[in-house]
């Protein structure tokens, strides 16, 4: 399946396309969310530097089984962050807000286990 070969390409420009969205839109989404705007600007540059490091990924011809894991790793880790943000806001967040995370941290979580079932295959460029 096509997509399964560019992973690691819907994984970087996924979190590239989050994170500037959110760092531009941070002041509008804070009003639209009920979500702290540093809380957001955190959230942004998270992705930022996640989508750069899965793109360093994508664009080389090997990878190492132990960089794919990190990625991997890392995904699951942003879940907990996701639904901890869900949690901690749950009383004042707007339904936008909650959807958001909850998107976001269901959408890496599918990731990270896209991404583990095919690490033999994302050790080389398709």
């Amino acid at each position: 399946m096509y997509i399964l070969r560019k992973l690691l390409w819907v994984d970087c420009i996924a979190g590239a396309l989050v994170g500037v969205a959110v760092l531009m839109l941070s002041g509008w989404l804070s009003n639209l969310y009920a979500l702290p705007r540093s809380l957001l600007l955190f959230t942004a540059g998270a992705n930022v530097l996640y989508a750069s490091y899965s793109f360093s990924l994508a664009v080389r011809a090997r990878r190492s089984m132990a960089s794919i894991n990190l990625l991997v790793f890392a995904n699951l880790a942003w879940l907990p962050v996701c639904l901890g943000i869900v949690v901690l806001f749950r009383e004042s967040a707007t339904l936008f807000g909650i959807a958001h995370m909850m998107a976001e941290g269901m959408f890496v979580a599918g990731l990270a286990l896209l991404e583990w079932r095919q690490r033999d295959r994302l050790l080389v460029a398709a």
